[in-house]
């Protein structure tokens, strides 16, 4: 009898890695902590940059990390300005294939420009953690579907 496995090659191989950015200047980092703690807690590989993060710094850390996904928590407004440098960054780097998704204090009337920018999800306050794994594992499980 065959034992082949059809599973997601992230429920099997290797863990799914991502990295948690705090960009620009915005100081509030408790919520990627939170999320950062979740995240490993569901076996999630995760890397924190830290607070005080440039694009360039992120991008670099996230080609050199290979990670499947890039999670930015952003709380000081300036959100659609670092959604384009951020994925225009990637673009130069040949990185576009890692999906970005934000979450933080982002006005819901900016979603659909930022879903325009190429932004797959968002998690506003008060997002179940449970609904951000799942989303968190689709993206990862696309993603790895178009590199086979």
């Amino acid at each position: 009898m065959s034992t082949a496995h059809t599973q997601s090659p992230h429920t099997t191989k290797r863990k799914i890695k991502i990295l948690v950015a705090k960009i620009g200047l915005d100081g509030h980092d408790r919520g990627a902590k939170v999320i950062a703690r979740a995240l490993r807690d569901a076996g999630f590989e995760v890397i924190y940059t830290g607070l005080r993060q440039t694009v360039d710094q992120v991008v670099a850390a996230a080609v050199q990390e290979d990670v499947d996904i890039i999670g930015v928590s952003h709380h000081e407004g300036s959100h659609i300005y670092v959604a384009r440098k951020l994925l225009e960054k990637l673009r130069e780097q040949g990185a576009e294939d890692i999906p970005v998704v934000m979450g933080g204090s982002i006005p819901v009337i900016d979603i659909d420009t930022l879903k325009a920018i190429g932004i797959k999800e968002f998690f506003l306050p008060g997002t179940p953690l449970k609904e951000v794994i799942e989303k968190l594992e689709t993206l990862a499980s696309q993603k790895a579907a178009l590199k086979q």
